[in-house]
């Protein structure tokens, strides 16, 4: 019997989209995606992220989600589907890492390494400038820079804080407490209490 795979995916939003603000278009996106066929199983809180670099924008809403893939569902499937849903929400990919009405992210597929360890490794190891320079022009799972972003690791956290990077050999909550309590506490919950 074969298990059920799950992608993890992050949300970040931190412009308007018609009339709906960064938290509302994440929500409505969540209800996208399962019209799309993938419908999320567990989603984390949102939370709000200063925008980077400092003053460059408005603050970034921010979220995570574990959804349950059909067995016939590759990565490239479950890409291709966050694509459509980010353009439906008015993603123009324009600049790299720029404000966006809508930015989703495939941050892992359980344990594949895509396209391969050399390749993600070689991504894992850039050096920071070369990172904001470069781009990938494939998919590269898991994404290089989950462990660096605690806009990405608080909100996954919640949703699958025992997933283990298949390179770093680290689970989300390893990962989050290696980055520095600044890091961590400017990532801050919209709704902080709502659901107790």
């Amino acid at each position: 019997m074969t298990t059920e795979k799950h992608a993890l995916v992050a949300f970040g939003s931190n412009l308007n989209f018609g009339d709906f603000s960064p938290d509302q278009t994440i929500i409505d996106a969540v209800a996208a995606l399962a019209a799309e066929g993938l419908p999320v199983a567990r989603l984390s809180g949102l939370y709000q992220t200063p925008c980077f670099p400092a003053g460059a924008g408005p603050d970034y809403v921010n979220a995570a989600a574990s959804i349950p893939l059909r067995h016939s569902q590759t990565a490239t499937d479950v890409l291709a589907i966050l694509h459509r849903v980010e353009a439906q929400f008015g993603r123009e990919r324009i600049a790299r890492w720029g404000m966006r009405t809508l930015d989703i992210d495939l941050l892992a597929l359980d344990d594949s390494v895509l396209p391969n360890r050399a390749t993600v490794q070689h991504w894992l190891d850039l050096p920071a400038d070369q990172q904001r320079s470069m781009a990938p022009d494939q998919l590269i799972l898991p994404h290089p820079r989950v462990q660096d972003r605690a806009f990405v690791l608080v909100p996954l956290a919640e949703v699958a804080p025992d997933w283990c990077h298949p390179i770093l050999g680290k689970t989300t909550l390893q990962m989050l407490a290696d980055l520095s309590a600044c890091d961590r506490a400017q990532v801050t919950a919209l709704n902080p209490g709502a659901s107790d």
